[in-house]
């Protein structure tokens, strides 16, 4: 009787603790719009803080605080540096620079605003998104990219780091 209890408490505590694996999820989601009124490509970005902090950490040396009160200018300085060299754009075969406008924390994700001027037509667009994925293999980067009216979304990896779209 002894042995039947205690192979029971084992089998349950052995399936709890398989069962209830908690896998953390590695994702980022990024929209990128053709504003043609505005002759420029408008980025959002929504990154989760705590991984953005990790990798910022890993690359930099350093405790990093974002989307905390002890976040330093510094360290926004870093983050604009980071970003926009894992993140680029070329259109119609042009690289262009990507100018980092700002940040808001929405909860535990970390959204952040770029821009791209001075687009008067696209007839290509080549994205380059490695952000975190340097860090985290597991990465992934979606990409939803619409340019007048029509949407295409891509998904960026360790595997496959830039797209080009045609139009």
């Amino acid at each position: 009787m002894k042995k039947t209890i205690l192979y029971t408490f084992i089998g349950i505590l052995f399936l709890s603790l398989t069962a209830f694996n908690v896998h953390k999820f590695y994702m980022a989601v990024y929209q990128v719009n053709y504003a043609p009124e505005k002759k420029m490509l408008q980025i959002t970005s929504r990154i989760f803080v705590d991984d953005l902090n990790k990798a910022l950490e890993k690359k930099y040396n350093k405790k990093l605080y974002l989307g905390s009160e002890k976040e330093s200018p510094e360290e926004m300085l870093l983050l604009k540096k980071y970003f926009l060299e894992k993140f680029s754009v070329k259109v119609n075969g042009q690289t262009k620079t990507v100018n980092f406008l700002s940040k808001e924390l929405d909860g535990d994700i970390l959204v952040c605003y770029c821009n791209v001027k001075e687009i008067n037509k696209i007839n290509s667009i080549e994205i380059f998104n490695s952000v975190l994925i340097d860090w985290n293999a597991e990465q992934q980067n979606i990409t939803h990219v619409t340019v007048l009216g029509d949407k295409e979304s891509i998904l960026f990896t360790d595997s496959k780091r830039s797209e080009m779209l045609k139009y």
